[in-house]
């Protein structure tokens, strides 16, 4: 490609003005719970200049006056997907997951089977793109072994992004993602794929229920608890109210003794009495 070629191909990027950062950020925040701070506008001007530009807007207030009439819903969606942050790689913050398969499963699967339950129910929300989801499955079944069939296992994965949902869905991942994955997981419950890539056994897959949520709805369309929860580096999108709302709500759904995982950069505060603190970012409902 020439010089000439190059520059024709650079798009100047779309001004967004005060009012209009002001304007999407607390679109953002009051539809999703999610805090945009000053430091955050170059990413918002990144992110959505090509959605501004295949919609055929000049500018972000006509973009916002767009999403915020489209009765559809699917502009909303569109702009969450651009805006949130996914990423995330297998086995990441990994003294979680030494506590997962060496305490917590062996704790909640001993209440369940003291009341006459093997009704497992762990929940990811979070997901992005897969990785921690699938890693829990895996988990789960070598903890749980041979009996694994007489339990009633389920995980479900939610997150806000349709986008990374469909990526998770399909299960597929690249050498460099499991690079940090114990190699007997990898061996067990993935198979190599024609492109070199690795994908997720059916097995994993069908203990899996992917589903988009929004953690700011009002009302939570679960019908029973569950025994774990991981909501891991989400929390540090919101700010202390909506945290706290939230931590509520998963009281609410978190079995008696039910363990809460959260990022490593996230806290519940010590003066919390819905949990008791394990470890770092580790803790147990009271």
């Amino acid at each position: 490609m020439t010089l000439q070629q190059e520059l024709s191909t650079i798009t100047t990027l779309t001004p967004l003005t005060d009012e209009e950062f002001d304007l999407l950020r607390n679109l953002i925040y009051n539809q999703f719970g999610i805090t945009l701070s000053a430091e955050k506008r170059s990413l918002v001007v990144g992110r959505l200049n090509k959605v501004l530009r295949q919609q055929g807007f000049d500018n972000f207030k006509s973009y916002y006056q767009y999403v915020t009439t489209d009765s559809t819903g699917q502009a909303l969606e569109t702009l969450i997907n651009r805006v949130s942050t996914n990423h995330t790689f297998f086995w990441r913050e990994a003294d979680h997951f030494e506590l997962f398969k060496e305490q917590a499963l062996l704790q909640v699967t001993a209440q369940l089977k003291a009341q006459n339950r093997k009704d497992l129910r762990i929940w990811c929300c979070g997901c992005s793109s897969g990785e921690e989801p699938y890693t829990l499955a895996m988990l789960s079944l070598e903890y749980l072994g041979l009996s694994n069939s007489s339990w009633d296992l389920g995980i479900l994965a939610t997150d806000i992004s349709s986008r990374v949902l469909d990526r998770a869905k399909e299960g597929i991942y690249s050498e460099k993602s499991l690079e940090n994955l114990p190699s007997h997981l990898r061996m067990k419950y993935f198979k190599k794929t024609n492109s070199g890539d690795w994908g997720v056994i059916d097995r994993v897959k069908q203990l899996i229920l992917f589903r988009r949520m929004n953690l700011m709805r009002k009302v939570w369309p679960f019908k029973g608890k569950f025994s774990i929860i991981f909501c891991r580096n989400v929390m540090i999108y919101f700010d202390r109210p909506t945290r706290d709302d939230l931590v509520e709500q998963f009281n609410q759904f978190l079995e008696n003794n039910g363990y809460l995982f959260i990022g490593h950069s996230e806290s519940l505060g010590r003066t919390n009495q819905r949990f008791r603190y394990l470890k770092p970012a580790v803790y147990q409902k009271v």
